[in-house]
């Protein structure tokens, strides 16, 4: 356990890291039957392989989230220490 208190945007970050493994799990099912010579998957499988994409996105936006809470912390003090 970290001794860490959790930030804006760290959930954001985890779930983004879940969903992109979600669609990379639904990459690697959706290729390994072009490469076994087995019939390819329905269409809706290659839409949850967008879900890297997506969970790309999420983590992104948790790590923008928490630059902007330091950089307002970090403003804070620097008003209340002049």
């Amino acid at each position: 356990m970290s001794s860490e208190t959790p930030r804006a945007g760290d959930l954001l970050v985890r779930t983004g890291a879940v969903v992109f493994l979600v669609g990379a799990v639904a990459t690697l099912a959706t290729v390994a039957p072009l490469f076994l010579g087995a019939d390819p998957l329905p269409p809706a499988a290659y839409f949850v392989c967008m879900l890297m994409g997506v969970g790309f996105v999420i983590s992104g936006a948790g790590v923008l989230r928490s630059i902007a809470e330091q950089r307002r912390e970090a403003r804070g003090a620097m008003e209340s220490a002049s």
